[in-house]
């Protein structure tokens, strides 16, 4: 399953997740801090959409309520709501 995400607080703008079940297969983000963003997603292929979920929610970037890894988190979250149907 792809699923495409819009990041709302951050500088990247989007993330693309591709999902094998609860498995993460890959992931992108559009934008951002180019090194940053390519480091968490090559630390959570492969690993359980859960996991990543409770590994990065509510990390804050500075002053920002929010981040890249929260963002992610977000949209993991909302990739198993589509999943359920």
């Amino acid at each position: 399953m792809q699923f495409v995400y819009t990041n709302k607080g951050t500088c990247s703008r989007q993330t693309i997740l591709e999902l094998d079940g609860d498995t993460i297969r890959s992931c992108r983000f559009v934008g951002g801090c180019d090194g940053n963003t390519k480091g968490i997603c090559a630390l959570v292929e492969g690993m359980k959409v859960d996991e990543v979920i409770r590994r990065c929610q509510g990390i804050r970037c500075g002053l920002k309520s929010t981040s890249c890894p929260d963002q992610l988190a977000r949209a993991l979250q909302a990739a198993k709501e589509e999943q359920k149907g």
